[in-house]
């Protein structure tokens, strides 16, 4: 997300110092790369479960999981594996061909 330039000029006129988030933290174009695939996978699958007219609580018992897991699943959470993600896209229909034109965006 960027940040409006007046708002930028005003927070560095008062000593502040803005940086990307990225920066901040210290990521490597590794680290970027893999957050930007997940992110990505995790929207397709949000997408592709509600275009599919499920439920969380539905599409988790298809993957033999619980909601509380689907919700994470759908916010990148941390503890949720890339592997998992493209699982259950597999599991919804989606194409490898889609799946993998959702990781190279």
């Amino acid at each position: 997300m960027n940040m409006k330039a007046s708002k930028r000029q005003k927070l560095e006129s008062a000593g502040w110092r803005v940086s990307s988030s990225e920066e901040f933290l210290g990521l490597s174009n590794e680290e970027i790369a893999y957050i930007e695939i997940k992110l990505a996978l995790s929207d397709e699958l949000r997408e592709m479960r509600i275009k599919k007219k499920l439920s969380q609580v539905e599409f988790a018992k298809l993957i033999e999981s619980s909601q509380s897991r689907v919700a994470k699943m759908e916010a990148a959470d941390n503890s949720v594996s890339i592997d998992l993600l493209v699982k259950s896209l597999l599991t919804l229909g989606v194409p490898r061909k889609r799946v993998a034109r959702v990781m190279s965006a």
